[in-house]
């Protein structure tokens, strides 16, 4: 909205339901300051540190303790909008914060838009389209140039790609997650996905140090296979969600076609930075579990 913003004479965000904002600078001013007395490496380090903890405390709070944190998100966006916006209807989610992610609106560039006249946010239903503009369910006349629109998505597994094995198609709903990177039964395949509940990269960036390591191994030992696989212990292991406490229409909705996860290692798909920091850093390659051919 705030891009549009800037040359349009106005733009209106219609949503089904809020979602939470979260106002922060787009420069770390205590990363400057370091860099400024500290050796580069050193700087990045220290940074990385000081956010990856920040936002893992953020995510912990509002596991523990919900309501304090809806609190203090809704107070602040209600201080960036004025005691008389309502912003119970346009900002406040019917759900805990982190049951889906938590929208970073940078500068408070959205809320200053707002506060100008070039945006507004409508909380209602699409009736129908006409020649004006939409119709919304409470019977409201929105009129526009232009409609974008953004709903709808759904996750997909592996882009799609159809994946056979010895001429077989592959269900990865009948697979096991290993380690959230790979897949019970299918040789040689990895795939990489984030956290949900940081950073998007910090575990893309993990798991592509371990495919490191992996393949090493495999260059090692002469290896040109390896397959994760279920050991016998692992026989009737209750089935999980291959992401849990994680609500969004666009997860849910693929969610049957994803991997199960298990109860137990290697068999899950943590969402947890400094566990998954020694499981692919410092965890041993030939666990047992990947069977190296």
């Amino acid at each position: 909205m705030p891009s549009l913003a800037k040359t349009a004479a106005h733009v209106t965000m219609l949503q089904r339901s809020p979602t939470y904002l979260v106002s922060r600078p787009d420069v770390d001013r205590i990363a400057n300051r370091l860099n400024k007395f500290l050796p580069a490496m050193l700087a990045y380090r220290i940074t990385r540190w000081k956010n990856t903890n920040m936002q893992r405390f953020f995510y912990r709070r509002s596991r523990k303790k919900p309501e304090d944190v809806k609190k203090f998100l809704i107070d602040s966006v209600r201080k960036q909008l004025g005691e008389d916006f309502d912003v119970e209807r346009h900002f406040t989610p019917s759900y805990n914060p982190w049951d889906q992610r938590v929208c970073l609106v940078t500068n408070g560039d959205l809320f200053s838009d707002m506060r100008k006249g070039r945006a507004s946010v409508v909380t209602d239903t699409v009736a129908n389209f006409n020649e004006t503009g939409i119709e919304t369910g409470s019977g409201e006349q929105l009129d526009c140039d232009i409609i974008i629109t953004a709903t709808g998505l759904s996750m997909v597994t592996l882009g799609e790609v159809e994946f056979t094995l010895d001429g077989a198609p592959i269900d990865f709903a009948d697979t096991w997650s290993y380690k959230g990177l790979a897949y019970s039964g299918v040789p040689n395949l990895s795939s990489s996905f984030g956290y949900v509940n940081a950073s998007w990269t910090l575990r893309t960036d993990l798991i592509c140090e371990y495919v490191c390591r992996l393949l090493n191994h495999m260059e090692s030992i002469g290896a040109v296979e390896c397959t994760p696989r279920l050991r016998p212990e692992d026989a009737g292991m209750p089935e999980r969600a291959w992401v849990e406490g994680f609500t969004p229409g666009y997860m849910q909705r693929h969610m049957d076609r994803m991997p199960h996860q298990g109860d137990r290692a290697p068999w899950i798909n943590p969402q947890d930075y400094a566990h998954d920091r020694k499981l692919f850093r410092k965890s041993h390659v030939d666990d047992g579990v990947m069977r190296f051919r």
